[in-house]
């Protein structure tokens, strides 16, 4: 009886290892290079499982592996799943057949999490075209000059802060995601909703805007589980009912919504922020929009306006401190230029501090936010790579574009490892492939906020280094390494320097 039990248990292993494992040929018997070593259940996932590496980096690695082909198949979980690695794909994808690839693969579940639903970046058809509509008038250059004047009075806090910080010994030690989280959460309360955020009042920490954001992004270990479900597991979100936003960020915002939109809609004063914009649209339409929407779409000016921007910054600084001679130049060309304007921070300034343009650039080139994309098929189409590979993508697959790859490929830039503004000189920049550097993503689904994250970058940044210096303090491990689990590069130990008025 043992032998027959002991032969019953291992026939059901052997049968459930063939059911776990029957999709991992998926790809071989379709002619697309795909790694060896997918595991049951978790297939090439197994590293970021287990939390020894962060998605990017781990999709990046297969993308180094295989960067000589045009297409590389890989197992997410029990799913196959695509990357397309030359530009020419991925210009495809993105752009040239949109309509056979336009669906995001982050999928909220009304049920769960409503706010995100009404998100651009989940949806699809005509509720994408009509939100996206709505973020796209909001982030126009007229009206990005009126939210602009809502971010001028952040950055004298912001200037004031630090002011507060050094004055006793002429120098302060800071944590650079930290300090411009502050920032950007700011920029947040004042031109998202008019309110103050209470982000650079230290003894108001637990009522802040900045402890909201950080709620939903930064990199704790519920953000971790959930982040890697999310995106990595989706199906396992369904069944574990996990939400994106926590409840109670959920009911704040429906709440401060609900108050603050009203009260724009009677009391008809101008104000410069994005619930404003919002009431002026709504008259244009002849139409109120559903509470729930416009939630959804401060929801977005947060996830997409703090936590993203502030890490952009924190990275940009971090290159600024450890090169000397770019910050000297950047500062000498922001003075250059507020000197233009009477020492005033304006939309028109902005736009002329150039190099500021080509290190922001360079640096997302090093440190995308994002450090891929993932689209979802929805109509079958051919891929053809320069190589002969040739594709025929099912409706449902999942497909990888690699922006850490790409913007690190020696194919598309010299020298990729080493930080130079001057690949993005109006010169060197014709001859960049702009399939290779994505860093707001392309085609019809970039992203919508862009222009508003560069405007509150560059007006920090101005505010920030006409009055300080800074250099890289010892307590940043370098080289830098990032935190398992989290959705944005976040360094372990964190980006430090000490910073000193001049």
């Amino acid at each position: 009886m043992s032998i027959i039990l002991i032969s019953l248990i291992l026939g059901a292993l052997v049968a459930l290892y063939f059911y776990l494992t029957q999709n991992f040929k998926y790809w071989q018997k379709r002619g697309i290079p795909c790694p060896n070593g997918a595991w049951p259940v978790v297939g090439h996932m197994l590293p970021v499982v287990c939390m020894r590496t962060t998605a990017s980096e781990h999709i990046a690695k297969i993308y180094k592996d295989y960067k000589n082909q045009s297409l590389v198949g890989f197992y997410n979980f029990s799913s196959p799943s695509l990357i397309v690695i030359e530009p020419e794909l991925v210009k495809t994808v993105l752009q040239t057949n949109f309509a056979s690839f336009n669906k995001n693969s982050f999928q909220a579940d009304p049920d769960l999490d409503p706010l995100v639903a009404h998100n651009p970046f989940s949806l699809t058809g005509d509720k994408w075209l009509a939100a996206r509509k709505r973020l796209t008038y909001a982030f126009s250059s007229m009206r990005l000059k009126i939210l602009l004047e809502n971010v001028k009075p952040v950055c004298v806090l912001f200037e004031n802060y630090l002011d507060s910080k050094i004055s006793k010994t002429g120098k302060v030690e800071l944590e650079l995601k930290d300090l411009f989280s502050r920032f950007t959460a700011q920029v947040v309360a004042n031109a998202g909703f008019g309110v103050d955020g209470y982000c650079f009042d230290d003894e108001k920490e637990n009522v802040s805007f900045r402890k909201i954001g950080a709620a939903i992004l930064e990199p704790n270990l519920r953000t971790k589980i959930v982040f890697t479900i999310i995106f990595v597991a989706p199906v396992l979100k369904k069944l574990l009912k996990l939400r994106f936003i926590p409840k109670h960020i959920d009911h704040f915002f429906r709440t401060l919504v609900a108050e603050l939109i009203e009260q724009r809609r009677t009391d008809k004063i101008p104000r410069n922020d994005f619930l404003h914009l919002m009431v002026e649209l709504e008259k244009l339409e002849g139409d109120k929009f559903d509470l729930e929407i416009i939630a959804s779409h401060a929801l977005s000016f947060v996830v997409d306006g703090y936590e993203t921007s502030s890490t952009v910054m924190s990275f940009v600084v971090y290159q600024l401190a450890t090169h000397s001679e770019v910050q000297e130049k950047l500062r000498e060309e922001i003075v250059s230029v507020l000197n233009k304007y009477n020492d005033e921070i304006t939309y028109e300034g902005l736009k002329e501090m150039t190099y500021m343009d080509q290190i922001l650039s360079e640096t997302q080139r090093l440190t995308p936010a994002a450090g891929f994309l993932t689209k979802i098929c929805t109509e079958e189409f051919e891929l053809k790579g320069s190589d002969g590979l040739v594709c025929r993508v099912q409706p449902g697959t999942q497909v990888q574009i690699c922006l850490d790859g790409l913007h690190n490929d020696p194919q598309y830039w010299s020298n990729p490892e080493i930080f130079d503004p001057e690949r993005f000189t109006p010169e060197n920049k014709q001859s960049i492939n702009r399939f290779a550097f994505l860093p707001f993503g392309e085609g019809p689904r970039i992203c919508p906020g862009m222009r508003m994250a560069v405007l509150q970058i560059k007006a920090g940044l101005a505010a920030f280094l006409r009055k300080y210096s800074l250099e890289l303090s010892p307590k940043t491990k370098v080289p830098l390494e990032m935190i398992p689990g989290s959705i944005l590069p976040s360094p372990i130990g964190g980006l430090w320097a000490t910073i000193r008025k001049l």
